[in-house]
């Protein structure tokens, strides 16, 4: 149940890194739509309230997609997951800077909101690659990404907003998405589940037991003497 000789200091070091990034970027692609909202209503020609749906869409299909993502993350591979997340982020992404009306970037807009809900998979395999001692420690880097992506949301679309348009803002972040996913996919390798709980670590100590051979037990059942 140890983790395997991949999962070395550096590696696991670089597993945080690369999904600190992930949720960094994610973080201000997500809350990029607050400061680029007038800009948004001005190419459209649409209302406070009209706007409001665009970001109401995305909380809906996050939350549906929760429950799958868990259930995905319980069954198959976390970082092709967490790969496939990333790609979705910047597709998404880009398909909602083409937009070329209200109704299509509602639709597009909303379909970010299935990548939103992938991170209990992230969070279940950094917990395959850190012990509990450090657990706490990894996970609370891996959340300082959520304020300081907000921050880099707002100075992404406050300096380049006014200057390149919404859309090109858009299609910087999606092309980080995208090229994020590469680098989880190549880079990121996944971990046993378990591997890093010390209650386990005796299992591999002991060695994994062969199963029965049941046709030599019929043949020892068979030769046995009979005593009666």
């Amino acid at each position: 149940m140890k983790l395997p000789s991949h999962a070395s200091p550096r590696h696991r070091w670089f597993v945080v890194g690369v999904f600190f990034c992930f949720m960094l970027l994610h973080q201000a692609d997500k809350l990029l739509i607050g400061p680029l909202t007038q800009d948004i209503i001005d190419t459209f020609k649409i209302t406070y309230t009209q706007m409001g749906a665009v970001t109401t869409g995305a909380l809906i299909v996050g939350a549906v997609f929760y429950p799958l993502w868990g259930y995905l993350a319980d069954r198959y591979s976390r970082y092709k997951l967490i790969a496939l997340a990333s790609f979705i982020w910047g597709s998404t992404t880009w398909l909602a800077a083409i937009a070329p009306t209200y109704p299509l970037f509602v639709i597009t807009r909303a379909s970010t909101g299935i990548d939103d809900s992938s991170y209990p998979g992230l969070y279940s395999l950094i917990s395959d690659y850190f012990g509990p001692k450090v657990r706490g420690k990894i996970y609370g880097i891996l959340q300082l990404s959520m304020p300081l992506g907000y921050l880099i949301g707002m100075l992404l679309a406050l300096l380049l907003g006014g200057v390149i348009g919404w859309r090109q803002v858009f299609y910087l972040t999606g092309s980080l998405g995208i090229l994020l996913s590469g680098v989880i996919l190549w880079g990121v390798k996944e971990a046993p589940r378990g591997g890093s709980e010390p209650e386990l670590e005796v299992l591999a100590e002991m060695g994994v037991v062969d199963p029965i051979n049941w046709t030599l037990f019929k043949g020892l059942k068979g030769s046995a003497p009979n005593h009666f």
